[in-house]
């Protein structure tokens, strides 16, 4: 499949069309949003994923919703609707910045003599423009990670968690755009990802994406990383984040911590790869990263046992005692002294250099 085919947003006249990634691997559908309320409903409940691909989404969100007025709202409502888009995911700051840039377009006064007009074509043009950058970023992100390997064809084995791809951006992807990179430099790859429990993103979204591309991938449990690192040559790992703080300490989806600590253990190399929006100066460590506390039933439900007529033993795929409580933490924060260094658009930094490097 081309790359391109692998894009999960399109702005259309009908609205924001989103590859919906709760039908992946199953099916391939569309959701189409039409106001704010649907660009909300997208993230909250994972229609969309990826802290790039949420910025857009709730930028795109915005610019519907501005679409539906016939008379200008005052300022404070235009920061409501700002404010409403934003508390649909906490954790990743990509969307807290682009929703910081769009404001600095309109400040108050300028905003008070901004007419309708000007305000929703700005506000679209600001939406995608923050699109198109992403695309431009990942592949330059995508192109130093490639750097970081020997430049002639090489055998690599990567490991990889959560799902960092086209999916989770406008396009092509951070961690999963440099092994797409490194496959399109000639790199016989091998890479593994682990499932990412409980939502299951490596399982259901990244795997789905290196089996189009014709990488050479094994799904494995989060729990098997160790046995992995231990038994064979991993020549990396590499991860997305969602948010990193001044310090270097950063948050990604729950289950890069533990990954972190058996990679320095093992002598693996742990890199980041996020492009500059992802990092958040305005916070000294990883300690003031709010970390999103979902559903106890995404822990608690799963159906994969089968009986000998190939039907579900478990209803409703219920694998724990009715009434059970479970934590659901949506990331986990992975000190900076555990990771060897982010690939960026920039270029290569390590952690005690990220903030002169950006400064």
């Amino acid at each position: 499949m081309k790359k391109e085919n692998l894009r999960p947003i399109f702005w259309e006249k009908e609205g924001l069309k989103l590859l919906d990634q709760r039908q992946i691997p199953g099916k391939k559908e569309w959701f189409t949003a039409q106001n704010s309320d649907d660009a909300i409903f997208a993230i909250k409940e994972m229609v969309v994923r990826g802290a790039p691909a949420i910025a857009i989404t709730g930028l795109f969100g915005a610019v519907l919703e501005l679409k539906k007025f016939s008379k200008k709202p005052n300022y404070q409502e235009f920061q409501t609707i700002l404010s409403k888009i934003l508390a649909s995911r906490p954790t990743a700051v990509n969307l807290r910045r682009a929703f910081e840039e769009l404001s600095s377009i309109f400040p108050k006064e300028k905003y008070d003599n901004t007419s309708l007009s000007e305000l929703q074509q700005k506000s679209e043009e600001f939406a995608t423009h923050v699109f198109e950058e992403d695309i431009r970023n990942n592949l330059a992100l995508a192109k130093n990670g490639v750097g970081l390997f020997p430049s002639s064809p090489s055998k690599l084995k990567i490991i990889t968690h959560c799902n960092t791809g086209a999916l989770a951006t406008a396009g092509h992807g951070t961690a999963l755009g440099v092994i797409r990179s490194l496959k399109d430099a000639g790199h016989d790859l091998t890479v593994y990802e682990d499932e990412t429990r409980p939502y299951l993103q490596g399982a259901r979204l990244t795997a789905w994406e290196l089996m189009e591309e014709g990488i050479e991938n094994y799904l494995i449990t989060d729990s098997m990383a160790g046995w992995l690192m231990s038994s064979q040559k991993i020549d990396a790992v590499i991860v997305g984040v969602d948010r990193v703080a001044a310090n270097g300490d950063s948050a990604n989806k729950i289950g890069t911590y533990p990954l972190a600590i058996l990679a320095k253990y093992h002598g693996v190399p742990f890199y980041i790869a996020a492009t500059e929006k992802s990092f958040d100066f305005k916070i000294t460590d990883g300690s003031q990263i709010p970390i999103e506390m979902r559903t106890q039933d995404e822990v608690t439900r799963l159906n994969f046992l089968k009986n000998e007529q190939g039907e579900a033993i478990l209803s409703e795929g219920i694998i724990a005692p009715v009434g059970v409580k479970a934590l659901n933490p949506s990331f986990d924060v992975t000190p900076a002294n555990l990771i060897k260094a982010f690939i960026t658009e920039k270029g290569i930094v390590p952690p005690d250099k990220i903030k002169d490097f950006f400064g």
